[in-house]
């Protein structure tokens, strides 16, 4: 499998009025969000973002209204032109292509999923599914039996010739993820994708799309306001706030160690059990002779089961070949489950 490329964003600034361009020094100075509104009648989307978004994993961004993160993620196929900055697709800088080469890059790299699922009322699921292909030139065979396989990957096999209006919610947002597997782009933007579904069709949705990134390994970006989906989704989660990067890293990180108050007012309800591994909380280097292993890089809260299931009271945590490479018990697994507050 050929390794997946990744998105490099650097010093990324997004200033929204006539004179961006010269905002930009002021931003740099110090100038926050508020005084550059209220004193220059500018609006600052985004400042100073640097972000290494792995290649074949899933980005989060997340961040409250107005944080910045549907802006940003616009700038990764350009929807929006930044003021300053670049956004590195391997060695090509998509703010700096042309536009002949920004509608290749558009057309055979990217796809995009929307909150609002964007499908074309007047088209069935499947002529919704191979629009992006029709727009490429594809061979109308080949397009259907590209679109007939993901269609069937994401449960919607006999529902080819319904519209989106026959459809639910959840049903049109798997025609979305459906039209965007089928161009086969290696980066897949996802923006809000499923918060306009009700929460047991979200929490479907997510599971779908973990089972496919698993068998897949695109490089996704995915926006949301919610830290509980950011933490199941993301390999990496970067944070926003007024148009900056609060904190990033991978979700265990953010919980562990939130970077201020504001991330602690975000992880303070977590269920530290389905974020925290058990190579974090054992005692590393210690080894058991015989009982219970542990898989390293499993989740606290299937340690716990296993335990209970098992009756044991400590166990070796092992690696993919099934080597020692520390201790867990139970009390100590219990303890990590518990937020620093309720302790």
């Amino acid at each position: 499998m050929v390794e997946a490329t990744g998105i490099e964003i650097r010093n990324l600034y997004k200033i929204f009025g006539p004179n961006g361009a010269e905002m930009v020094e002021k931003v740099k100075a110090g100038m926050s969000k508020t005084e550059l509104n209220d004193d220059y009648n500018h609006v600052l989307g985004l400042n100073d973002i640097n972000i290494s978004m792995p290649g074949g994993k899933i980005q989060v961004v997340m961040g409250l209204s107005g944080s910045g993160k549907s802006t940003l993620i616009r700038h990764i196929n350009r929807l929006i032109d930044p003021t300053a900055g670049e956004v590195l697709y391997g060695d090509d800088d998509v703010c700096q292509m042309s536009i002949r080469q920004l509608r290749d890059f558009r057309r055979h790299k990217t796809a995009m999923v929307f909150q609002k699922f964007a499908l074309l009322p007047h088209r069935t699921v499947m002529q919704n599914a191979v629009y992006g292909l029709e727009i490429q030139g594809v061979d109308q065979k080949e397009a259907a039996e590209r679109a007939s396989r993901w269609i069937a990957r994401v449960g919607l096999e006999g529902f080819e010739d319904n519209y989106p209006n026959q459809l639910s919610g959840g049903m049109q947002q798997r025609v979305g993820l459906a039209r965007a597997l089928t161009n086969d782009a290696d980066i897949l933007l996802m923006d809000e994708a499923f918060s306009a579904l009700d929460p047991l069709i979200r929490m479907d949705m997510q599971s779908v799309l973990l089972d496919l990134q698993e068998e897949l390994h695109k490089t996704i970006v995915f926006i949301t306001h919610d830290l509980d989906e950011a933490l199941r989704l993301g390999d990496r989660i970067a944070i926003l706030r007024d148009g900056a990067v609060v904190q990033q890293g991978t979700g265990q990180d953010i919980v562990l160690n939130p970077a201020d108050e504001y991330i602690s007012s975000f992880v303070k309800e977590v269920n530290r059990s389905r974020v925290i591994l058990v190579d974090t909380v054992m005692a590393a280097g210690q080894k058991l002779e015989g009982g219970l292993s542990i898989p390293k890089g499993v989740l606290l809260e299937e340690a716990a089961k296993r335990f209970a299931d098992s009756g044991e009271g400590v166990a070796n945590i092992v690696d993919a070949s099934g080597n020692p490479i520390g201790v867990l018990n139970v009390q100590d697994t219990m303890r990590a489950m518990v937020t620093p507050a309720e302790h």
